[in-house]
């Protein structure tokens, strides 16, 4: 049968489900386990770093875009997973070694690599993966054997099949411990219970990266809202003048938590996809209490919770802060163009008392310009009348003077009148 042609991302999309597969283990094994936060400029020496070791013990590097690769390397089993944020690195060993937790598995061949690892370890975790002893365990020698004699915490994990043990400390090696003793896991079984127990190491270090980030915004929002809170009680006493000088404070302060709020959105919103993930990893352990000890999900959350809480918190506060200092600019604005609208209505009512006045000093010229108008008029025709007094047969000039002046007078006023008519038809065009 002939398929419709594939989508371009069809089998990467399918394949993504088997990305990342647990690894078969079988007790006894050793398992050194490293996660690092590179630079993301470091990417690429990272991936060079991977092709060293391969090309050292002969073995094809993986792909540039390989985002996992695993392979026996000889001297252990070796992992490499390149995430979002970190990238984690599992030697696997098989075998009881001399005993629990002394030394390393890592040979002395392979930590010279092991230091040329590019990053910042955020976790670094040795796990023993041991048969469970025949007779009934006691975790006061168990935490004095293996845990220095701190306090464990611990479950029966996977519906009995496992224990796990760890005081989730960093020694002085750089290590934690997490012991697991094995009551009849399958292989794929345990390299997922194994797989669980690390990432719930790994995201809690991860979403507790939050939480510094979270107390420092602690002092930048406290002192934000009290420059808001004095900005807002001055609002309703200053006038024009520092209205415009507070909404310059407040487009200020909008600045800076925007930017603050841009430059840490993305930690914030890390931490909670992570902890959803301690979470989710936690309930697949299937745990099930120890008398006298905290289960990891008792303890994670006694620990773990209260500080995301508080970046939870946070993050509401700057938003919070965010969304009032944008409605106190919006109404200062508002204020500002209200006084501004006030003060142009006031100007424009100058304006039109002053057009009035002109108006009226222009009807009083127009009455004295009619009046020169008319004077000069009437005197040539009082020039005209005496040059033709013979003609007049009579009548004296004086009389036709005194006749012409109600017609030129009115004359006059017509001519102007049209001429004004005809500017004002002008200006309405």
């Amino acid at each position: 049968m002939k398929l419709p042609l594939d989508h371009p991302l069809r089998r990467e999309l399918n394949d993504e489900v088997h990305a990342r597969p647990p690894d078969a283990l079988k007790s006894p094994c050793r398992i050194t386990y490293l996660a690092v936060l590179p630079k993301s400029s470091e990417r690429p020496a990272e991936w060079k770093h991977i092709c060293d070791l391969c090309r050292s013990r002969g073995i094809e590097p993986p792909r540039p875009d390989a985002n996992h690769f695993a392979v026996d390397i000889g001297d252990a089993y070796f992992k490499w997973e390149r995430h979002t944020e970190f990238t984690r690195y599992n030697f696997v060993t098989w075998g009881p070694g001399s005993g629990l937790f002394q030394g390393t598995n890592i040979s002395a061949d392979l930590q010279s690599w092991v230091d040329g690892i590019l990053g910042e370890t955020i976790v670094a975790a040795q796990l023993e993966l041991t048969p469970a002893p025949d007779r009934k365990f006691d975790t006061d020698a168990i935490s004095r054997d293996c845990f220095s004699g701190n306090s464990v915490i611990g479950a029966t994990l996977s519906g009995g099949t496992a224990t796990g043990f760890t005081d989730l400390r960093i020694r002085d090696d750089g290590f934690s411990r997490v012991l697991v003793l094995d009551h009849g896991l399958a292989s794929r079984q345990a390299g997922r219970l194994v797989q669980r127990l690390l990432e719930i190491d790994t995201y809690r270090m991860l979403a507790l990266l939050t939480l510094p980030v979270a107390r420092s915004l602690g002092i930048f929002l406290n002192e934000h809202e009290r420059e808001l809170a004095e900005i807002t009680s001055r609002m309703t006493e200053g006038g024009i003048a520092e209205e415009q000088a507070l909404l310059t404070r407040l487009t200020q302060l909008e600045a800076a938590i925007e930017g603050r709020f841009a430059r840490d959105y993305y930690r914030f919103s890390a931490s909670t996809a992570y902890y959803e993930l301690v979470q989710r990893r936690i309930v697949d352990l299937r745990e099930e209490r120890i008398a006298g000890l905290q289960t990891f999900r008792e303890f994670t959350e006694r620990r773990l919770a209260p500080a995301m809480n508080t970046c939870r918190v946070t993050a509401a506060r700057i938003e919070a802060l965010s969304e009032r200092v944008n409605r106190s600019s919006q109404l200062l604005t508002t204020r500002v163009a209200v006084e501004r609208e006030k003060q142009n209505q006031e100007l424009l009512e100058a304006l039109a008392n002053r057009a009035r006045l002109q108006l009226r000093l222009q009807q009083t010229v127009e009455g004295l310009s009619i009046a020169a108008i008319t004077y000069y008029v009437v005197g040539l025709i009082g020039y005209l009348a005496k040059a033709f007094k013979s003609v007049l047969h009579g009548i004296e000039p004086e009389v036709v003077i005194g006749a012409s002046v109600p017609f030129v007078a009115a004359g006059v006023a017509y001519a102007l009148h049209q001429v004004r008519k005809g500017l004002d038809t002008d200006g309405d065009h």
